[in-house]
């Protein structure tokens, strides 16, 4: 019989479980912050990066709606990334009035590039495969229940 002592009494809804969340959220951009220090950059300017460089040539509109925020705050880091260097914009073939946005070689640098993902692994580690979809899927449904919460 296995030894629950350590585990908390089932309830319908664990007072727990969103503080353990929470702390979960702080402490991971707490480091993560740390690590885009490291390379020059600020954890929301290292998604940017991150993200455009799967899908470079894409618009700024294109890219906020891959990384869920509005067009508006992407414009801040944009202009602030391509002030320091990371991102450039050229002109879109066809439509004078969009620019496609495209990472420059200090952003291509491998310490820049592969920051996030040596993050993302350490993070993870200990944990199987498995159980990240578990947890995937729960917080996904912790996501869904929020959005709703704003809907109501």
């Amino acid at each position: 019989m296995p030894d629950r002592s350590t585990e908390p009494a089932e309830t319908a809804n664990d007072p727990l479980l969103l503080e353990a969340l929470l702390r979960v959220m702080r402490e991971l951009r707490q480091q993560y912050d740390l690590a885009a220090r490291e390379v020059g950059l600020t954890l929301s300017r290292a998604r940017v990066v991150s993200t455009l460089s799967k899908m470079e040539g894409a618009t700024q509109a294109e890219l906020a709606v891959e990384l869920g925020i509005e067009a508006p705050s992407l414009k801040r880091q944009i202009d602030a990334l391509e002030a320091d260097g990371f991102i450039e914009r050229r002109a879109l073939e066809g439509d004078a009035r969009k620019r496609a946005l495209f990472l420059t070689e200090r952003a291509r640098s491998s310490k820049i590039s592969n920051f996030l993902e040596r993050i993302r692994a350490e993070v993870l580690d200990g944990i199987s495969p498995a159980d990240q979809v578990r947890a995937r899927a729960v917080l996904q449904r912790i996501s869904d229940n929020a959005t709703r919460l704003g809907q109501k």
